[in-house]
């Protein structure tokens, strides 16, 4: 009986393995979308960043300009997910007291999607617009889950100047609506 129901569980995880390689294919039929080209540009950007920031207006309790930050960017669910994380060099991994933000961006239909999951308590959701120079995607705010009090992310911009250089600029709206911008100029580590 172990060995039927062993060969049975065998059989089903063969045949779910098939049917995903089978849908998760790349379609070759006709030209990307921008969405798809933008993704792709993004996908490009897989590895460990070293980052300057620069926050404007400037925060009187940061020293932006001397603080080393990295960020992480890995694509994950067969090349259908980009994870990007960003934390600062030297501090813990300790998620009740340290900011460690996460955004995912992943393909729905003809979009690129973005969720923002902040330290704030909330998932900003933004979609990219078409890239005219192919180098450049751009996020726009579409909706949010979570409360905005403390405030949210609200745009975002990533810029590619080449495979060992990028720069990230945020825009946060504190409470209030008003906008506070983070300059990310990221040098690729690994």
């Amino acid at each position: 009986m172990k060995s039927l129901c062993l060969t049975l569980l065998v059989a089903l995880m063969t045949l779910s393995t098939a049917a995903f390689a089978q849908t998760d294919a790349p379609k070759t039929d006709g030209p990307k979308s921008d969405a798809q080209k933008s993704f792709d540009t993004m996908k490009t950007l897989a590895g460990i960043w070293t980052a300057k920031l620069t926050v404007d207006p400037p925060l009187p309790d940061m020293n932006d300009k001397d603080m080393p930050g990295q960020v992480s960017m890995r694509v994950t669910s067969r090349g259908n997910a980009l994870v990007h994380e960003m934390y600062a060099v030297g501090v813990p991994d300790d998620p009740t007291r340290y900011d460690h933000p996460l955004t995912m961006l992943y393909l729905d239909g003809n979009h690129l999607n973005l969720i923002h999951y902040c330290d704030a308590g909330n998932r900003p959701h933004m979609i990219a617009r078409p890239s005219p120079d192919g180098k450049t995607v751009e996020f726009d705010f579409v909706d949010i889950s979570g409360g905005t009090q403390r405030g949210h992310m609200h745009h975002a911009v990533f810029t590619v100047i080449d495979a060992n250089h990028h720069t990230e600029d945020w825009t946060y709206m504190m409470p209030g609506d008003k906008p506070m911008h983070a300059h990310f100029d990221l040098q690729r580590k690994n």
